[in-house]
């Protein structure tokens, strides 16, 4: 029960980070690029949408299991509709007011918002009982195909970015696709691995 209740105050987490990478308006991670896009287009709230695609995610994951775990799934969208609550409680009412007129100051925003994601999302991994249903289902198509996860994550960030791309061409939208997709492809990552394996080294020492 620690780790469940831990597991969604990390998602809380990870949805400020992310509130805090929209309000920057420099881009967006290659998920989140999809994301925006689709709200632009239909009006809907970013973490609305948010909540949609990774419910598709989890009815993926849900097909794909071999071993059917209803209870972990339950648990799994109450966590994705709190991430999606929280980028549009900070998104539309916390971080609306306040205004980010110098470049510097969005970049710096930006990178904290992304650091504070990548922690998140590196805890709530490490944590091991609710993981995000992306990564879930790379997981298991990973052990179906014998393709390495990361051929199958990447290919979820590259396909979000060329949809997110295409819907801006195709509706005449912002592009979403800027520098802190780039900034966010090469920090994100690492902050998740430096968070994962900090962790893993306290575990080791808490043990002994």
């Amino acid at each position: 029960m620690k780790k469940i209740i831990s597991s969604l105050f990390f998602y809380t987490l990870s949805g400020i980070g992310i509130s805090l990478t929209l309000k920057a308006e420099i881009g967006v991670s290659s998920f989140n690029s999809l994301n925006v896009a689709i709200a632009s287009i239909n009006e809907i709230k970013v973490g609305t949408i948010t909540v949609l695609l990774n419910t598709c995610f989890l009815i993926l994951y849900m097909l794909l299991s071999k071993e059917k775990h209803f209870l972990k799934y339950l648990l799994m969208f109450l966590s994705v509709l709190c991430l999606g609550s929280i980028i549009n409680f900070f998104t539309y009412t916390v971080l609306a007011p306040l205004s980010l007129n110098n470049y510097l100051l969005r970049l710096a925003v930006f990178v904290l918002g992304t650091c504070v994601a990548g922690f998140a999302t590196g805890m709530v991994i490490s944590l091991g009982v609710l993981p995000f249903p992306i990564e879930s289902v790379c997981i298991a198509l990973s052990e179906l195909t014998g393709y390495s996860f990361a051929k199958f994550r990447y290919g979820i960030d590259l396909f979000s970015v060329a949809s997110s791309l295409a819907l801006s061409f195709i509706y005449d939208l912002p592009i979403f696709v800027r520098e802190g997709t780039l900034i966010s492809l090469v920090l994100l990552s690492g902050v998740i691995s430096f968070t994962k394996a900090n962790y893993e080294i306290y575990l080791l020492k808490r043990n002994n």
